[in-house]
């Protein structure tokens, strides 16, 4: 799942003062914590910094998810100016809280894993174009240069987009980041570079199958240095006790490499998709988050991510966003009015354990 792109009104967080607290001795965690900034409605600046008061309180790292600005880039904006527009100065704000940045950039559908994005077909283009992907390789060296994040993700969900999409736009991916990979990589040996994959599609959980694992994404992409995982497993698991402890280890089995969660979460209310409902409660994400921290511990992970912070007022949703974001409306640790749910004490509890790194 992808989430809108920040807005150049967000360099007024400088001004916001907040500190995170204390965490006191107890159980250590290998892994930052944080959220991509998020609020109930995508156009509400009041919102967003009532959101972000809230969550780097309780956080250490933030992540940033966008689709390539397909449209604003065929439509003659320069790129340079793009990215200092819309998140230079919410990066430089993350910076002032000492925090890890991830940074990762989709060229594909982030609602729809069998499509291209909406911009694209809009414009009648196609990430399996090489000068489609070009400008995709051009806006990732972009924000690597510009942004300079810790780590850098250059496609999401690669295995479900191999599963879902056609070979065309798949292999379309693969060389893009491929290729956005040596970019990065000829400039900057260490970076931390990766691609995501979906837990829950690779144990089968989406399609009622059996264990698949990852291995093909490990030929396809041979410059990961680490990885994301991508994983709402409400969508596959009726409680969160049902999760294997190898959910996340599992994955990388034999292999030598960190893992994080770059996003994911479990709904607080029941949501209805086109084939069935999928029944929860807020003790029940609660209960989520709880076992979130046991996957963690077993894998070791380096970083875990929910996107939403808030959940999202459907009601007020811009007409060009699709309707199925109303299937991931209520992951957040707070309501649409900001109300915490149990949710956010188990995350609280989590974030005091001392970071070891």
């Amino acid at each position: 799942m992808k989430m809108l792109r920040g807005s150049s009104a967000l360099l007024l967080l400088f001004l916001i003062l907040t500190s995170c607290n204390e965490a006191p001795e107890g159980e250590k965690r290998t892994y930052r914590m944080g959220f991509q900034n998020s609020a109930p409605r995508f156009d509400d600046l009041n919102m967003a910094i009532q959101s972000i008061n809230m969550w780097t309180t309780r956080a250490d790292a933030a992540m940033i998810t966008t689709e390539v600005p397909w449209k604003e880039i065929y439509s003659g904006t320069d790129v340079v100016n793009f990215v200092v527009s819309n998140y230079k100065g919410l990066v430089d704000y993350y910076r002032t809280k000492n925090f890890k940045l991830w940074v990762y950039i989709d060229p594909q559908n982030g609602l729809d894993r069998s499509a291209d994005a909406l911009a694209l077909v809009a414009a009648g283009k196609t990430i399996a174009d090489p000068a489609v992907q070009n400008v995709y390789r051009r806006f990732v060296f972009v924000i690597d240069s510009v942004l300079a994040p810790d780590h850098l993700g250059l496609a999401l969900e690669t295995n479900l987009i191999r599963s879902a999409a056609s070979a065309a736009i798949y292999n379309g991916v693969k060389q893009a980041a491929n290729l956005a990979a040596q970019d990065i990589l000829a400039v900057k040996p260490n970076a931390k570079v990766s691609v995501s994959v979906q837990a829950d599609h690779a144990w089968g959980r989406l399609t009622g199958g059996t264990y698949q694992g990852i291995a093909q994404d490990f030929t396809d992409f041979p410059f990961m240095k680490e990885l994301g995982i991508s994983s709402y497993p409400y969508f596959g698991f009726d409680t969160p006790e049902e999760i294997p402890s190898d959910f996340y280890s599992r994955l990388v089995d034999g292999k030598d490499i960190s893992v994080f969660i770059s996003e994911g979460g479990w709904t607080s209310a029941s949501v209805t998709t086109d084939t069935r409902t999928f029944t929860s409660s807020p003790e029940i994400q609660q209960h989520y988050i709880e076992r979130q921290a046991q996957l963690l511990s077993a894998v070791k992970s380096i970083g875990y991510f929910q996107l939403t912070f808030t959940d999202i007022d459907v009601d007020h949703l811009p007409a060009d966003v699709p309707a199925n974001i109303a299937y991931f409306a209520y992951l957040g640790l707070v309501d649409k009015l900001f109300q915490p749910k149990p949710a956010l004490d188990a995350w609280d509890e989590i974030f005091k354990r001392p970071l070891t790194e």
